[in-house]
């Protein structure tokens, strides 16, 4: 090699000369292969779906039959985006002929009154297109759609599943104030009564104030435990004091 074609802006020419070929090689390549008919789209496989049905993904992609899996997939993740129950879409390639979608949605936190009656929305207070009358959605209800709960009730059912599988109810009770209606614990449910005992209050309500963080609705449990090793029976569970919950039994 001549001492000129060693000085380093020789070599970063080179390089750069290199990098233009493969980058034009492998263009001209994914060309060539967008006309093949054995790249075609044949297939789509859907991932992550929990209320969108597959069909439904695959009629708002709205593929060419001449699409291959070569093609630009951007205008794809566009219309999917627009669905107000997506969040975030990735699309990807199966050899040979197989588009693989995978979607994560907005999930229902809440049946919230409407006009049109109880409909699903999210934690951010968007109403998700779920038919409650042709998929069988088990959420709590909300009687307005007020940011403030269906934020704590998003919260709950991400960071405290348990609880959130007994919660039938939130609303507002006052100024800065809330009721959490719960289903008995299974503590409770499974604690022996005594001859004359009361009957167990169907359900549990939960007093707390507006900024109430799942942290805090934690403490409930260990109260329910040992109301429970007492075979006691309480109706209500007061929040609203700071570091403490005051059990108001039956």
């Amino acid at each position: 090699m001549s001492p000129r074609a060693r000085k380093p802006g020789w070599l970063v020419l080179g390089g750069l000369l290199l990098v233009g070929i493969l980058m034009a090689a492998a263009w001209g390549t994914r060309a060539g292969a967008r006309k093949m008919a054995f790249f075609r789209v044949r297939a789509v496989e859907v991932r992550g779906a929990q209320h969108l049905r597959p069909d439904e993904i695959v009629a708002r992609l709205q593929v060419d039959t001449l699409a291959s899996l070569w093609d630009d997939f951007e205008p794809l993740r566009r219309r999917m985006r627009a669905h107000p129950q997506i969040s975030s879409v990735a699309i990807g390639r199966k050899m040979p002929g197989t588009l693989v979608v995978t979607i994560e949605e907005n999930l229902p936190v809440a049946l919230v009154s409407t006009a049109k009656g109880l409909l699903p929305f999210d934690s951010l207070g968007r109403q998700l297109p779920i038919d409650p009358a042709r998929q069988a959605v088990d959420l709590p209800v909300v009687a307005t759609n007020d940011p403030i709960l269906l934020k704590l009730v998003g919260a709950i059912r991400s960071a405290e599943p348990r609880l959130f599988a007994r919660l039938e109810q939130a609303r507002r009770t006052g100024r800065g104030e809330i009721e959490l209606t719960l289903s008995r614990s299974p503590a409770e449910i499974g604690a022996p009564s005594g001859d004359g005992a009361p009957q167990q209050p169907k359900v549990l309500r939960v007093l707390a104030l507006t900024g109430l963080s799942v942290v805090r609705l934690a403490d409930i449990f260990p109260v329910e435990s040992d109301l429970a090793r007492r075979q006691a029976h309480a109706e209500e569970l007061d929040l609203r004091y700071r570091d403490q919950v005051i059990a108001r039994l039956q």
